[in-house]
């Protein structure tokens, strides 16, 4: 497992069932993420599994976005929800080279799953564009053909710049915990801190020069936290924990 606790998807379940069962308008489908951006929320092949069959029973279709696939710690791999059998028949998945193979910006990815889902994105995106640039594709089509160290390697890059942001962290009072997978650390703003989460980014911006997201920024459900997102180098965030020491040292001398 990937050390989340099952009745957090336990919960999460139950809240896709009943919002099912209360819209006015039935949903048509039901999109996922896992791992989970903002939350780095990982997820077990169980979890899948009763996805599909929630799916199957309630007729929606389950749109999974596996961008996060590669990144997974400490012995966690995501799993894809086409790994549950007969989960062709609901859903579809969709990969992005951006972050195992570093090509953020070259916005390429590809789907797979359900038939008729494929049929009818590629007859919508008939309308929206040409396809992505050719020379892009080849080079995609390369990356996937190459072997697989790079993408470890990259992991491995994201492993370390969490385990340097999250000792750090923990080292000068903010407790947080490692995530098992993503490019992300959803952090717990310190209750003795006394702001919301946009007021706190503002903050830190302004005091330790350091830039993270407002967890409101994400929904109401985001409220008393922030995203740090691992896309500076370990010199940097030793940079930047030194800066939110002293910003916290400030705010204490001032209460």
């Amino acid at each position: 497992g990937c050390g989340v606790m099952w009745k957090a998807q336990h919960h999460f379940l139950r809240r896709v069932h009943d919002t099912l069962k209360a819209s006015f308008r039935k949903p048509r489908a039901v999109v996922l993420s896992f791992p989970h951006n903002p939350t780095t929320l990982c997820v077990s092949l169980d979890f899948f599994r009763e996805m599909v069959r929630l799916a199957k029973r309630e007729e929606v279709w389950l749109v999974h976005d596996f961008a996060y696939a590669d990144l997974g710690f400490d012995g966690y791999e995501p799993p894809s929800i086409l790994q549950v059998e007969g989960a062709k028949d609901v859903a579809v998945e969709l990969y992005s080279m951006s972050k195992g193979f570093s090509m953020a910006g070259w916005r390429v990815a590809f789907i797979v799953g359900n038939e008729t889902l494929i049929k009818n994105l590629a007859h919508l995106k008939s309308y929206l564009d040409y396809g992505v640039f050719t020379p892009i594709q080849v080079a995609s089509i390369i990356a996937l053909d190459s072997p697989y160290e790079i993408v470890e390697k990259n992991r491995e890059v994201y492993r370390k710049r969490r385990d340097v942001l999250v000792e750090g962290l923990n080292r000068i009072g903010w407790h947080v915990e490692k995530p098992k997978g993503s490019m992300f650390l959803w952090a717990k703003i310190p209750q003795w801190v006394g702001m919301n989460s946009l007021d706190f980014s503002l903050y830190l911006l302004k005091e330790a020069k350091v830039a993270v997201s407002p967890g409101i920024g994400f929904g109401e459900y985001g409220e008393g936290y922030v995203r740090f997102a691992l896309v500076e180098n370990e010199h940097r965030i030793r940079q930047a924990i030194r800066g939110i020491k002293r910003a916290f040292e400030r705010f204490t001398q001032r209460v």
